[in-house]
């Protein structure tokens, strides 16, 4: 029992420090612990609205989009018909960015390039159609298309540049290791 509690204890420790901090303000600035509070509650409750249709969908794609399919078409040998698979499933996405999260997470389970899941991430944050919709209604054809023009090129170039330093990272850790095994 008192490693269950412990375990517990040690793996919701940030939310348990932070929940005793929300308890002290509270208790000693009572209007700014309650908008806190409040504040808290109403993301949460955004949070439970957003995140049940997104696992319905996530789990419709993992059973009908087979793995060879998505290695396919946005695997290593993708190629440009990769990025633009992509950017067009973050063009279309709703929701707030931490909704990419489980997306990402299928899509690397499927097999797909890193690169274009990056491109997918940095895509859902800056190119979406209700976004663009918004923004052209707002401040003009002429500035929602240069942005869109200097998003498209920042999203392909943040998704290979990613890309290259995590392997080049991935390639240190490597030779780290080996050169920790010729030591012992």
């Amino acid at each position: 029992m008192k490693k269950k509690i412990y375990y517990l204890v040690k793996r919701y420790k940030l939310f348990l420090i932070v929940f005793i901090i929300l308890i002290l303000v509270i208790i000693f600035e009572k209007n700014t612990g309650l908008r806190a509070f409040n504040s808290v509650k109403d993301s949460f409750f955004q949070m439970l609205s957003v995140l049940p249709p997104i696992m319905i969908i996530l789990g419709l794609m993992d059973e009908w989009i087979s793995r060879e399919s998505m290695m396919k078409y946005m695997g290593d040998d993708s190629g440009i018909m990769g990025i633009a698979i992509a950017i067009t499933f973050a063009a279309f996405a709703a929701g707030p960015m931490y909704a990419a999260f489980p997306f990402t997470a299928v899509l690397l389970k499927k097999g797909v390039k890193f690169t274009n899941v990056i491109i997918f991430m940095n895509a859902w944050c800056v190119i979406k159609i209700s976004t663009l919709l918004f923004e052209i209604s707002s401040l003009g054809y002429k500035f929602t298309f240069y942005r869109l023009l200097i998003d498209f090129v920042g999203v392909i170039a943040m998704g290979y540049l990613v890309n290259y330093f995590v392997m080049k990272v991935g390639k240190e850790d490597k030779i780290l290791s080996s050169y920790m095994k010729e030591d012992v």
